[in-house]
């Protein structure tokens, strides 16, 4: 049975190519391909492809969100993420988001192809410079980035890096629901990000937690 692929990218040139070359490819069929995530979680929903090709940056709904949404509603599907962008957030955003694979657009149509047969059999490709950024994260000095949580919001943010939500953290730390909230306002300020999963990827990529 042919490895089914769905593909998102908003360059139809690319996107074309892409269909071209991997329909011409033994054993795969590119079942879907879009040009940005608005619909994601229904194609993937009618397609149920073995592998997702998506680039990040696309307007409207960008593959961030689309990656959010799809690992939401179908974990097991497997992401690879194809892209020009090397920023730390975003590679950090979809490592912690759940992608199965990150891959620069530079990259070779044979080394693509090595990276899909890597994911299905349970590997998590990354192209070489973005291996090198994510080593380089975990080998960064501890404490050389302090952002001075309390006890309290550490342990807040470390049950927030769990998934729990905030009326769990409120029972695991024997509090108020509204106590929680102004641990992670205060949490929210002082790593200088906008939402939990912004917290979450810091918490990881900095090893607060």
């Amino acid at each position: 049975m042919a490895v089914s692929i769905v593909i998102f990218e908003d360059n139809v040139r690319l996107r074309d190519s892409l269909t071209i070359l991997l329909n011409g490819v033994d054993g795969y069929s590119v079942c879907g391909s879009f040009e940005n995530c608005a619909q994601a979680a229904a194609v993937i929903a009618r397609h149920r492809p073995d592998i997702v090709i998506m680039d990040i940056g696309m307007p409207g709904v960008d593959g961030i969100e689309g990656l959010r949404v799809i690992k939401e509603k179908f974990p097991e599907t497997n992401i690879i993420i194809h892209t020009v962008l090397e920023d730390e957030d975003r590679l950090f955003q979809c490592l912690c988001g759940g992608a199965n694979g990150y891959i620069l657009k530079n990259t070779s149509f044979v080394h693509l192809l090595e990276a899909i047969e890597n994911v299905l059999h349970g590997g998590a490709p990354l192209s070489p410079v973005i291996a090198k950024k994510v080593l380089q994260s975990f080998q960064a000095v501890p404490g050389k980035l302090q952002y001075h949580l309390t006890d309290r919001e550490k342990e807040v943010l470390r049950q927030l890096v769990k998934g729990y939500s905030y009326k769990m953290i409120a029972g695991n730390c024997h509090i108020s629901v509204d106590t929680v909230r102004g641990h992670i306002r205060n949490i929210y300020s002082k790593l200088h990000v906008n939402c939990g999963r912004e917290a979450v990827v810091k918490a990881l990529r900095d090893r607060i937690v």
